[in-house]
């Protein structure tokens, strides 16, 4: 058992190792921006300026940085080019990484600039339910507003969670080599209230 884990331990420490080496790569793109609540003011019909602004925020939702933590199988992908993990790590029981292979034994409180290793206290995957790869904005939508798929909240919720949660604002703060989610944590947070206060309707599929 412990040669087994020491095994284990040596391949995470040579990818990690290796990627110091052939460096991520950097995002070649302009930052995008994030329009406010107050730039769909013109859209008079409620519903239609409520699932304008969730579409918004769907810029933040299917990026890289939210989109390889919410992977659609049980391995996170990595980089601003969702390439799978390595090295080839599992979600295990509670999404923190199979007992030989946690997430905490690479990623630390905060992000390793030497060896471009993001980190969080938290770090983890979201759970299977919550998986948004391979889905249409309108599609995550209607996930958010569901308990069952959204981790169990209630739509008011959301404001917190992607407003203030600090493990998802990581998004906005991921270290060289990757881009950051759209705008900030704190726009997002305003387009998600906006979204909630005007009936959290969603785009057309």
């Amino acid at each position: 058992m412990k040669s087994e884990l020491q095994l284990q331990l040596a391949v995470a420490v040579l990818a990690v190792a290796t990627s110091m080496f052939t460096g991520y790569a950097v995002s070649q793109t302009v930052p995008q921006s994030l329009a406010s609540p107050e730039n769909f003011a013109s859209i008079a019909d409620t519903e239609a300026r409520s699932a304008a602004m969730f579409t918004e925020l769907g810029k933040v939702l299917t990026h890289p940085r939210c989109m390889n933590c919410h992977p659609a199988g049980d391995r996170p992908r990595q980089g601003d080019e969702s390439r799978l993990h390595q090295p080839p790590v599992m979600r295990g029981a509670d999404g923190h990484g199979l007992p030989a292979m946690r997430c905490s034994i690479c990623h630390k409180h905060a992000n390793f600039e030497p060896g471009r290793m993001p980190g969080h206290p938290e770090w983890h995957l979201a759970p299977r339910e919550m998986a948004w790869e391979g889905k249409t904005v309108a599609e995550i939508c209607a996930q958010l507003k569901d308990p069952a798929r959204n981790g169990g909240r209630k739509v008011e919720e959301l404001i917190h969670h992607i407003g203030e949660d600090t493990l998802v604002g990581w998004g906005w703060a991921p270290g060289a080599g990757r881009s950051p989610a759209p705008g900030t944590q704190k726009q997002a947070g305003a387009l998600v209230e906006a979204w909630v206060k005007t009936g959290a309707a969603c785009p057309a599929q």
